[in-house]
């Protein structure tokens, strides 16, 4: 099993984050994701990784802190958690998981939540994997999205999404509005290039909606921040891939 390796201010400059490592398109986009990264760990925020070129890797931080609109007091938020390709079945996931638990006990946390697709949702967490290990389901979403928490103190209050997620809706309702941060580093470029020519090409009216700070991010209309596509105010996808021209309409039927 490859060393696993944490991230911090020391040495983020030198080391990656796993995605988008040689995609020359969204070099930029890269950049702005290491440097949100820089920030955040000001609030907590911990990015371990397993020490290889590979997507293998999870991110969490405190709850209250976090870049959703979920109330979680006192739990630490899971946000991007991935294994991928040759490296799943090997335990990797198991053991990041055991460190995030490891590190809200030290820090006397009541369990750790995260935001999942009731299916499975593009750019989200596996949702049965981490039903696998102990999480439970404890609210959900019309729009397809479920809350799972896994409790250390038993006794503690459940995590909650925000009442701006509830009607799965946002407010803008003529064409694509799309709600997105500096969370992937996939997310700058595909939705400043790829989707505005996308909808440029198609006539679509678009409406573009970065959430540059936390209090935009927990008051969203969805709970994925990274990348959400609504049409006509209705909540659609998390699929970035849904940004380029060859995807769009196998995606989106209109």
């Amino acid at each position: 099993m490859e060393n696993i390796i944490t991230l911090d201010k020391s040495n983020i400059d030198k080391e990656h984050i796993c995605c988008a490592i040689s995609d020359k398109k969204c070099k930029d986009s890269y950049e702005l994701k290491k440097a949100w990264l820089k920030r955040e760990f000001d609030n907590g925020y911990v990015f371990r990784r397993i020490d290889t070129r590979a997507k293998v890797f999870i991110e969490y931080g405190p709850a209250e802190k976090g870049w959703i609109p979920v109330d979680a007091p006192n739990y630490l938020m899971i946000n991007c958690f991935w294994v991928s390709g040759q490296y799943k079945g090997q335990g990797y996931g198991k053991e990041l998981l055991r460190l995030a638990i490891e590190d809200a006990k030290v820090q006397g946390k009541d369990g750790l939540t995260t935001v999942v697709g009731t299916s499975k949702f593009h750019f989200m967490s596996d949702t049965k994997w981490l039903l696998k290990q102990g999480f439970e389901t404890c609210e959900k979403l019309s729009s397809g999205f479920s809350l799972l928490v896994k409790k250390i103190n038993p006794k503690a209050n459940s995590p909650k999404f925000k009442d701006s997620v509830k009607s799965g809706e946002c407010s803008d309702k003529n064409g694509l509005v799309i709600y997105y941060s500096n969370r992937c580093p996939f997310s700058e470029y595909h939705v400043t290039t790829s989707l505005t020519e996308t909808a440029e090409k198609r006539k679509l009216p678009l409406k573009v909606i970065k959430l540059d700070t936390i209090e935009k991010a927990q008051a969203a209309p969805t709970p994925a921040t990274i990348f959400s596509l609504f049409y006509n105010g209705k909540f659609l996808t998390t699929d970035l891939s849904v940004c380029m021209d060859s995807r769009f309409d196998k995606i989106v039927k209109l």
